[in-house]
């Protein structure tokens, strides 16, 4: 199978093995800085891997608050292939988009890792109006064990790469809507929300939200601003994003790997046994 595109790119590497070295080719998951503006006003800088760059961009001013809804955002131009400004995204917003250039969290330059720095504490995100996602019915927790394999088969570009991060978003049922990758993690999340936002399908309460890293606190308020119920990664979350998520009532899993999970937050949404319930109180 061949990729084309920005998303990989092709190297020479000396590979050691037993004793032996060799030249050969090896994969690479692209990144490259990608610039949001609006008119002369720059919305910040990240560091992503090259595709979906409306979802992202889309994903990106929702989960951070700057539109509340589709119709916030009038328009979006990414520019062509060769364009000379390719890593420039133009976005029109309506007058109801939030500037709050006094705000540490609305700096918005973020890097691939760390997600945006300066983020705003959890008393600006109260004042951003953040509800309590809904779920109709409790998750299965067979279907929930059954979801990393899922998405481990759907990472394209990470079986040439393997190195990058993914977000997936499931239905109660286990169906998988979408897939997102690239280098950041918050940056794979922002692409799925943007990927929701764009087809109108906000907010997607009843649905579960997988990632392939831990679970930070970036994540959890992006997570939470899409509506959806239940955040599950196959790693540690952090102390700062289980207080955030037990505070806004976000069910959050760690540690989703084979038959076991560990649940932070919001257990009452997953369908655990009445006595292992009794136990953790």
């Amino acid at each position: 199978m061949s990729h084309r595109g920005r998303n990989i790119e092709l190297t020479q590497v000396i590979q050691w093995q037993d004793g032996e070295a060799q030249r050969v080719e090896d994969y690479l998951a692209a990144e490259e800085p990608l610039e949001m503006r609006a008119g002369r006003r720059s919305l910040g800088v990240t560091l992503r891997t090259p595709g979906n760059d409306e979802e992202l961009v889309a994903g990106f001013l929702f989960t951070e608050g700057v539109i509340s809804g589709r119709e916030d955002l009038v328009a979006l131009r990414l520019p062509g292939e060769n364009d000379r400004e390719r890593n420039l995204v133009r976005v029109k917003l309506s007058p109801a988009a939030r500037f709050e250039s006094d705000s540490a969290g609305r700096k918005f330059s973020a890097g691939s890792a760390c997600g945006v720095c300066g983020k705003a504490s959890i008393t600006q995100l109260r004042r951003r109006g953040l509800r309590r996602p809904e779920a109709p019915s409790p998750f299965n927790p067979e279907i929930l064990c059954q979801l990393p394999q899922k998405l481990r088969e759907a990472q394209d570009v990470f079986e040439f790469t393997g190195g990058l991060h993914a977000a997936a978003l499931f239905t109660a049922d286990g169906e998988l809507l979408v897939l997102r990758e690239d280098i950041g993690r918050h940056n794979a999340v922002d692409k799925v929300i943007g990927w929701a936002l764009l087809a109108g399908r906000l907010p997607l309460s009843g649905h579960v939200l997988l990632v392939s890293g831990r679970g930070g606190f970036e994540i959890v308020q992006k997570t939470i601003a899409a509506g959806i119920p239940l955040l599950a990664s196959v790693s540690a979350p952090s102390s700062l994003a289980v207080q955030l998520a037990r505070e806004f009532g976000l069910t959050l899993a760690g540690f989703l790997r084979g038959r076991r999970f560990v649940i932070y937050s919001g257990e009452e949404r997953i369908a655990v046994s009445a006595s292992a319930m009794a136990g953790a109180s």
